[in-house]
């Protein structure tokens, strides 16, 4: 029978879910729970270094393990590999990637709008003035990131296609290189490696995502895990809210946590920590409405090999674990 606490299934695939749960819980549950983090999941990053899942888990009999990941879609690819177990927060444009690919994924939760952590840029002595000028122009971004996106709907309110920019698929650390020595014209790109890059190379931004891109953050778990062990996601959804609370109420005792963590300097993580919302709340239906457009031009612009669904994902529902 499906677990009726863990997740729920809209539309056609209902039946399907029903299926995998009974498959589900015909295994034996895991006892390790393997977390995929990249170095601007915050919160997570903050549970990592202070410990609190390891105590929060073991009366469930759970370990942790960690795995840092450089971007979003390498990190849901080894999710819907079976190599993680739950996925840190990543941008609103990597879920959709996924399911293009047939990942089964879970959305546990989403983290509130946050639209000037990510912003184009380009270097302080750069000509260009504004986002129609990148015309022709060479565009460093992570594929698949919350940046993408941003790019892509930034050109078009700007007149222009995604075909009208020279995009570089870069790392965020490749990016910074290639920003800094004129490789590229702009970088499209997210905090804390915005701030830093403000703070530390004087980057110019063109646009942020004021008015264009929400750029909401999600929590997954593979399906599988989520039918198994809604428990153990009961406490990390739990953590995870009480710990975007404390980052927000104590931004100094954060920056100080985190700047050696991330390599930067407290002001660059105060400033970056000042854009992110940090409010993790249950992703549910009425929330994912831009999850759609943004799955829409992708596919408009020929990035997904097929048209997805965004709704039709699982959906993780807190407090409901027994």
């Amino acid at each position: 029978m499906t677990p009726s606490f863990a997740v729920t299934r809209r539309g056609a695939l209902g039946a399907l879910a029903t299926l995998s749960a009974g498959a589900a819980w015909a295994q034996p549950a895991p006892t390790t729970v393997r977390i995929g983090y990249q170095k601007s999941s915050t919160l997570t990053v903050v549970l990592k270094s202070q410990g609190t899942l390891e105590r929060r888990l073991a009366p469930l009999n759970t370990k942790v393990s960690w795995h840092e990941f450089t971007s979003g879609l390498p990190l849901l690819e080894a999710l819907n590999l079976d190599n993680l177990d739950f996925s840190a927060d990543v941008a609103d444009t990597v879920p959709v990637f996924a399911q293009a690919a047939g990942a089964q994924l879970t959305f546990v939760a989403q983290e509130a709008p946050s639209p000037t952590a990510q912003a184009i840029v380009v270097r302080a002595d750069s000509p260009l003035r504004s986002v129609a000028e990148l015309k022709g122009r060479k565009v460093g971004f992570a594929k698949a990131a919350g940046a993408h996106y941003l790019l892509i709907a930034a050109l078009e309110q700007a007149g222009l296609s995604f075909k009208d920019i020279e995009p570089a698929y870069l790392t965020p650390a490749d990016g910074r290189a290639a920003f800094e020595r004129g490789a590229i014209d702009a970088w499209v790109i997210w905090d804390p490696f915005l701030s830093a890059a403000q703070r530390q190379s004087h980057a110019r931004v063109l646009a942020d995502g004021t008015g264009i891109a929400s750029y909401q953050r999600y929590y997954l778990a593979s399906t599988r895990f989520a039918q198994a062990r809604a428990d153990v996601l009961e406490v990390i959804y739990a953590e995870l809210a009480k710990a975007g609370q404390w980052v927000k109420a104590n931004p100094d005792a954060a920056a100080a946590l985190l700047s050696p963590v991330w390599g930067v300097d407290l002001p660059t993580v105060l400033q970056a920590n000042g854009r992110r919302s940090y409010a993790v709340r249950a992703a549910v239906p009425a929330g994912l409405a831009e999850q759609q457009k943004i799955a829409d031009a992708f596919f408009a612009e020929k990035l997904l090999p097929r048209r997805v669904n965004a709704l039709d994902i699982p959906l993780f529902k807190p407090g409901s674990a027994t």
